[in-house]
Parts: structure tokens; C-alpha cells; sequence
């Protein structure tokens, strides 16, 4: 896949028009690495000038800062803040709500200002200018739900751009009964994802799923690799997995186009 690195355009003498930021779960987790590669494809398709950092991009920090290690967060803050701003670095698009919150919101205290931009933010900008065309295909007249995710949502307002973008897949938006600003988490936030889930009645991801169920949908939608994680597996909880796939915006997009 064309994918570039800052380093080799900057060796070249060019400058990205957005730099990617891959996340440890887009970079790592075999499920989140398909998330990525449809995302690239739509880059590529829409004739977005990107790059990553490759090897010099490390984790946000937002896992330590959930769980209460601020030092270890700070440390790898300013790392990464470093390595952005020696690259002059001004705007990110990233996959991620938990990178996209950090470094969007926890950043600039740090002194690591940038324009930060969720994935579903800048496909629906690209579509809106023209650049990237989205037919229904397979989609059309699909029954679709949408979970929102905690830091793309709540945290930050973002509820409109991802279902834009369901629309133009001439599919039918399904809403849960927690949804926009009564979203109900998946379960894996504040680095609840890296352990086990506290004694209880029920694990909040199957609850999660049971309201998507509700609406009899053929598809959930997700915009988070750790929602898309939670969701699936409240989905084979169910024994659904078989008919009920969990699809982020950008996979749903590039199945559509046959990316």
C-alpha cells in the first residue's frame, strides 16, 4: 500500500497535507489494522497528500493517564510532542477518538498545538468537496446503527459527521435508545480495555449490545477500534457474529466503493 512516511517526504523536500496518526491499536491489533488499511485506501482514492511516522510515532499516553500514571503519560506526551513539532507538524487526522481526545485536548498544555481531525471528520469534508464520491453499493438499504463512541462523542461533540456519512450510503440510520449525548460506553474506556471488568450483574459491552439488537439492525457501525473490539464481542456473546458484523465508517465506505 502507498503509505509514506514524514521522514521520507521531508528527506524529499515535501510537506503532507495532514499527517496520519495510526494509534497502537490502527498499528498493532490485527482486527484495528483493517480499519487502517480501508482508511488509507480512501486517502489514496481522494488523492489526500498524508504521511505517518512510522516508527517514530509511540502510544498518546492516554492509557496511562486513565489509569492514573500521569508520569508516564507526561513522558511519552512530550515525546511524541517533540517529534511533531520538529517536523513542524499543523494538522492530524487520526482513527482513534482516544488519540484524537489527547492530542487534541491534552496536547496543548504540553505544547503541542495542532488542528485534530477524527476520521469520519475529514471523510465527510472530503465528500463535501468533491473529492471522494460514496455509492451505496452493497449498503444500500441497509439497516445500520451507530454506537458512539465515548471521546469522539461526549467528550467531544462529534455526532453528526459519522452519521453524514451512513446516509450517503443510501442506508437506513438506526438509532439506539442511549444515543448522541446519552450514548452509553462500550466498556473499554479509561483503560478499562487492558483489564478485566469489575464484579457485577452484567459486562457494560453486553448491555451495549443487547440495545443494538433491539433495533434489529443489519449492521453496527463503530468509529473506535476499542468499541469495535467491545461490540464484537458482545456480538459473539450473543451468537450473532455469523450475521451481525461490526464495521468501522471508514470500512463501510471502502466496501462500498470496492476499495
Amino acid at each position: 500500500m502507498k503509505v509514506p512516511t514524514l521522514a521520507e517526504m521531508t528527506a524529499r523536500g515535501e510537506k503532507p497535507e495532514i499527517l496520519f496518526w495510526v494509534g497502537c491499536a490502527g498499528s498493532f491489533d490485527d482486527r484495528a489494522k483493517k480499519i487502517t488499511k480501508a482508511f488509507v485506501k480512501l486517502l489514496n482514492k481522494a488523492k489526500v497528500s498524508f504521511a505517518v511516522l512510522g516508527t517514530e510515532e509511540s502510544c498518546t499516553g492516554d492509557p496511562a493517564k486513565r489509569a492514573g500514571n500521569e508520569f508516564l503519560y507526561q513522558m511519552q506526551a512530550l515525546g511524541n510532542i517533540e517529534v511533531l513539532n520538529g517536523y513542524e507538524v499543523t494538522k492530524i487526522v487520526t482513527t482513534c477518538p482516544h488519540c484524537f481526545n489527547t492530542i487534541k485536548n491534552e496536547y496543548p498544555e504540553l505544547g503541542g498545538s495542532y488542528q485534530v481531525m477524527h476520521h469520519t471528520q475529514l471523510l465527510k469534508r472530503l465528500v463535501e468537496e468533491e473529492r471522494l464520491q460514496i455509492e451505496g453499493g452493497s449498503f444500500r438499504g441497509k439497516r445500520i446503527t451507530f454506537h458512539d463512541p465515548c471521546y469522539l462523542g461526549r467528550a467531544n461533540g462529534v455526532y453528526e459527521a459519522p452519521r453524514t456519512l451512513i446516509s450517503k450510503l443510501d442506508a437506513e440510520l438506526v438509532e439506539m435508545r442511549n444515543c448522541k449525548s446519552k450514548g452509553l460506553c462500550c466498556g473499554a474506556g479509561g483503560a478499562q480495555m487492558f483489564k478485566e471488568p469489575e464484579q457485577g450483574i452484567k459486562d457494560i459491552n453486553i448491555e451495549r449490545t443487547e440495545q443494538a439488537l433491539e433495533v434489529t439492525p443489519d449492521i453496527i457501525a463503530a468509529a473506535c477500534p476499542f468499541c469495535n473490539t467491545m461490540m464484537t464481542d458482545g456480538v459473539k456473546n450473543k451468537e450473532k457474529e455469523a450475521v451481525l458484523p461490526v464495521k468501522d465508517i471508514a470500512e463501510l465506505i471502502a466496501e462500498a466503493e470496492e476499495l
